[in-house]
């Protein structure tokens, strides 16, 4: 891998919680930033808490709601045209499982599942989008930011018109970045970019827990550990839990239902 100094790293959900914590440690090791938002206010707070870091690289900003795919793909043109390098993009933002919407079901401005379109099907899109300046850029890394909380995707129900519940909607769109994460890093298998996801830690002091059991120092170490750590260069189509390699539910390791989420993915969001 490259140096870290020498990186630009994209962090999406970097105005507050475990992405700022993400995106002010790697400033802090040298790194440029690339700021995802949704709010400009944050954003312009995040910006400037990130470039008073020591060694901070540049930092940039890129604004979208992910609840949109039209502004993800906005935000995704945006980048290419400006940025002429990528090597890490983290795939933080997300929703949990009451906010928004006190738990009840809600859709995405496109008319899907609420946690499915703004946890799963916005980074799905914004990666598949960013891989050719990834690719363009390796050695390179992307880190999806997972959960142990995770469901088995009812390929029947995906938008879960049926029985619905925010536990099951959050767990079921966790899980679905865990079989991208396995499905890709095949699709990318020797092209120098690799691809990872990570449960940090459990129930981290953010806006979407309630009540906290780990540090968020815990997270941010546990995720840029999969940015910058020289010795995972190699390592790609893996679950994290914490530090620790793990085992995701068993549905990521199923042939099949990668393929089935990979062509309902491509459909939905338009990117075939």
């Amino acid at each position: 891998m490259k140096p870290i100094s020498e990186q630009v790293v994209l962090v999406t959900g970097a105005t507050d919680g475990l992405g700022k914590g993400v995106a002010i440690e790697l400033a802090r090791m040298g790194a440029s930033i690339l700021v995802h938002g949704r709010d400009p206010k944050r954003i312009e707070r995040a910006v400037a808490e990130i470039r008073e870091t020591a060694n901070a690289g540049a930092v940039r900003s890129y604004m979208a709601d992910f609840s949109s795919l039209a502004q993800v793909r906005g935000m995704a043109d945006e980048i290419l045209a400006h940025e002429t390098r990528l090597d890490a993009l983290v795939n933080n933002a997300g929703v949990g499982t009451r906010v928004p919407g006190g738990g009840s079901r809600a859709e995405s401005a496109d008319g899907y599942e609420y946690r499915f379109a703004v946890n799963y099907l916005a980074p799905y899109l914004l990666t598949r989008l960013l891989l050719p300046l990834l690719r363009a850029s390796a050695p390179s890394r992307i880190v999806n930011v997972s959960s142990a909380g995770q469901q088995a995707i009812d390929f029947d129900d995906v938008m879960l018109e049926r029985g619905y519940g925010g536990v099951r909607a959050y767990c079921q769109s966790k899980l679905a970045q865990v079989l991208f994460t396995v499905d890709l890093a095949e699709e990318l298998r020797g092209s120098g970019v690799t691809i990872n996801a990570l449960h940090p830690a459990t129930y981290m002091p953010t806006k979407i827990v309630e009540h906290p059991i780990s540090t968020l120092e815990e997270g941010v170490n546990a995720t840029v550990r999969l940015v910058a750590d020289a010795s995972l260069d190699e390592t790609s189509g893996r679950y994290f839990n914490g530090l620790s390699e793990a085992r995701a539910d068993a549905q990521a390791y199923n042939a099949d239902a990668r393929n089935k989420l990979r062509a309902l993915s491509d459909r939905l969001t338009g990117i075939g």
